[in-house]
C-alpha cells in the first residue's frame, strides 16, 4: 500500500498546526521507500513532515515537477537542512530561468539554485524525457504531446535562453505514474502542458488506463467553457478520482463534483492510501 501524504498546499487541512502557503509537496512512501514529489516554495513542507512525523532523510528520490519557484526552491531548504535524497529527477531545461513578465516588467519564478549548487551536495541529476521507472511501478513521465488546442499557456509565462526570451512552453514538466490495481494514479505539479495532453501521453506511454489523478491543474484562471471541457474529457478517458488542487481552484472543483467524479482537495496534512 502506499501512502501519499501533501506537505504542502494552498489550503490548510482540519489539522491546524501545519502551514499552507502557495505551493505543493506530496510524500510517497511505501515499504520501505519514499519519493517526495515538489518540495513546496520554501521550508515550510519540513515543519508540516515534522509535525505529522513523517521522515525526509534518505528518501529514495526526489522528483521536481518543473521549476517554478512554489514547487521546487524548497529543495533548498531541504538539502540545506540535511536531508532529501542524492538523487533529483527533473525534465529537461530545468535551469533556464523562469519569469512572468507583463510587457515591462519581469518577476522572477525560478528555483533559485543552480547546477553548481547541487555538485556542491554531491547530487546526481538525472533528466527525465519520455517515461522513465525510477522504482518497481512507479514512473516519470515527460515530452507531453499538445494535441488540445483549447490548453493554452497564458502568455505571460517566459523563459530566458541563450538567444533572449521566448514563450514558456513548460518542456521541463514531468508527472509522476503510480501502478494502482489495474490502471495507474497519477501526481502532477501544475499541468502547464494541459492535464488531457498530460493524461493522454502517459496512457500512450505506460498502456495502462488513468484512474485517479491528484495536483494542480492551473483551472484557476481558466474559463467555465474549458473547465467543463476538461473535466467532461478526463472523464471520458475513464477517471474515476480526481483529487484537484493547488492551482486549479474551486471552479474546477465544483466542475468535478458536479460531473459525479469522486473527487478531494488533498490539503496541507491530508493523505490518501492506494
Amino acid at each position: 500500500m502506499v501512502r501519499i501524504t501533501a506537505l504542502m498546499d494552498n489550503v490548510r487541512s482540519e489539522n491546524k498546526a501545519l502551514i499552507a502557503e502557495h505551493g505543493l509537496s506530496y510524500l510517497l512512501e511505501w515499504e520501505g521507500r519514499s519519493i517526495l514529489f515538489d518540495c513546496g516554495a520554501g521550508a515550510a513542507p519540513l515543519q508540516n513532515a515534522h509535525r505529522l512525523g513523517r521522515r525526509l532523510g534518505g528518501l529514495d528520490a526526489v522528483v521536481l515537477s518543473h521549476s517554478h519557484y512554489d514547487h521546487a526552491a524548497g529543495y533548498r531548504d531541504l538539502l540545506e537542512a540535511g536531508l532529501g535524497s542524492r538523487v533529483l529527477y527533473t525534465g529537461p531545461h530545468f535551469f533556464e530561468p523562469k519569469y512572468a513578465c507583463d510587457g515591462v516588467r519581469y518577476t522572477d519564478l525560478s528555483a533559485g539554485f543552480d547546477e553548481g549548487f547541487l555538485a556542491g551536495h554531491g547530487v546526481s541529476h538525472r533528466v527525465v524525457e519520455g517515461r522513465c521507472e525510477i522504482a518497481p511501478g512507479v514512473f516519470l513521465v515527460g515530452g507531453f504531446a499538445r494535441t488540445h488546442p483549447f490548453e493554452t499557456i497564458p502568455e505571460r509565462f517566459v523563459r530566458q535562453t541563450p538567444d533572449g526570451f521566448v514563450r514558456d512552453d513548460f518542456a521541463d514538466e514531468i508527472c509522476l505514474a503510480l501502478a494502482a490495481g489495474d490502471g495507474l494514479a497519477v501526481l502532477v505539479g501544475c499541468s502547464h502542458p494541459g492535464i488531457l495532453n498530460m493524461i493522454e501521453t502517459v496512457h500512450a506511454a505506460l498502456g495502462r488506463p488513468v484512474r485517479a489523478v491528484f495536483g494542480g491543474t492551473h483551472l484557476a484562471e481558466a474559463d467555465g467553457a474549458r473547465i467543463e471541457e476538461t473535466v467532461r474529457g478526463l472523464r471520458a478517458m475513464g477517471l474515476e478520482t480526481l483529487g484537484l488542487g493547488h492551482c486549479s481552484g474551486e471552479a474546477a472543483e465544483c466542475a468535478v463534483r458536479a460531473a459525479g467524479a469522486s473527487g478531494c482537495h488533498l490539503a496541507a496534512g491530508d493523505c490518501i492510501f492506494l
